[in-house]
């Protein structure tokens, strides 16, 4: 955003804005296979529960916790709502957002390869769909949602003040924007947050892929007004907090 649509700053060599990103979506679905962030069907179907022998295993028990969370707050809401999930990636949280009563939800994301994998195992809730087309842009979208969520995907977006403000405007009235799964920093720390990004691209062998990757600071929300539903470096939080909660902020932001 100004449309929900990351703008391509990478320096792939490619004839036109297609070829990007089929290119950018080739390296990022590499990286995430040398990752082990790829899942098969089964596994996919039971996420965030997953094999406690797998590599990110406390990554998903954190992912558990949050949506846990989110959906326990969504869920006291009851009414009908209309939920944007934004970069829903294989589609796992959109699924377990349509099991709230009363819900439609709609799963946007650019990573065609794990899109096409989400519309084939929930394919049986009917009240879930899966958008490819554009799927970050809402410039010619006249849709309108009760609750837009982010669930580890704000890095991938260079400005913090456009998504959001973008997202708002797409908002019903008295609507939820609700951040989820994704790092903060202290404008101190981004400096040192890009070089570990740019490091570990690098090492993994995409190094273009860190044009696509952005460090974002709770400042940058300030003109939102947001609310911290859950921090974690809070004292409560971590000395009586569950011993593997998530690591990230839950922020919300409404619009009045």
């Amino acid at each position: 955003m100004p449309s929900l649509k990351p703008r391509i700053t990478h320096q792939f060599p490619a004839r036109n804005a297609t070829e990007r990103n089929n290119r950018f979506e080739e390296q990022y679905l590499a990286l995430r296979k040398k990752e082990n962030r790829l899942y098969s069907d089964e596994q996919v179907r039971q996420l965030p529960s997953i094999d406690p022998r797998h590599p990110h295993y406390q990554e998903w028990l954190a992912r558990k916790h949050s949506s846990k969370k989110l959906i326990k707050h969504i869920r006291a809401m009851k009414r009908t709502l209309s939920i944007l999930e934004v970069g829903c990636g294989n589609g796992w949280l959109a699924h377990k957002l349509a099991t709230i009563p009363r819900t439609t939800v709609t799963g946007f994301d650019i990573n065609l390869a794990e899109l096409q994998q989400a519309k084939k195992v929930f394919s049986g809730a009917p009240n879930l769909r899966f958008d490819s087309a554009n799927p970050f842009s809402f410039a010619n979208s006249t849709a309108m949602y009760d609750v837009i969520v982010f669930a580890a995907s704000l890095q991938y977006f260079p400005s913090l003040d456009a998504v959001i403000t973008d997202a708002l405007r797409h908002l019903q009235p008295g609507g939820d924007i609700h951040i989820i799964d994704t790092h903060f920093y202290s404008i101190a720390e981004v400096a040192a947050a890009k070089q570990r990004t740019i490091d570990h691209f690098t090492s993994m062998g995409f190094p273009a892929l860190a044009n696509h990757y952005f460090h974002h600071s709770l400042v940058t929300l300030s003109k939102f007004n947001y609310q911290v539903l859950y921090n974690p470096h809070s004292w409560w939080n971590k000395w009586f907090g569950p011993r593997n909660g998530s690591p990230f902020f839950w922020i919300n932001i409404k619009r009045h």
